[in-house]
Formats: structure tokens, sequence, C-alpha cells
């Protein structure tokens, strides 16, 4: 029975895990897109 805890809580471990890490990934991945625009809107209409 110790055993089959054992493999509960290590799946739960990886499952947090990975929600956390795509989270992160994900915050990072839409964060960095949005201060290119901002370059572009500013070089447009500085000309």
């Amino acid at each position: 029975m110790g055993l089959s805890k054992f493999w509960f809580y290590t799946l739960m471990i990886v499952v947090i895990l990975h929600i956390v890490i795509v989270f992160i990934y994900l915050l990072y991945k839409l964060s960095t897109p949005k201060k290119q625009p901002k370059k572009d809107v500013r070089k447009t209409s500085k000309e």
C-alpha cells in the first residue's frame, strides 16, 4: 500500500511541475511579443 501512494505522489508532483513550467513558458512567450510592436509603433509615429 505504501508503494501505491509513492507512485500517486510522484505522478502528482510531475503533473504539478509540468503545469507550472508550461504556465511560466506561456507567460514568457506571450510577454515578449508585446514589447516589439510598441517599438514598431514608436518608429512609425516618429516618421
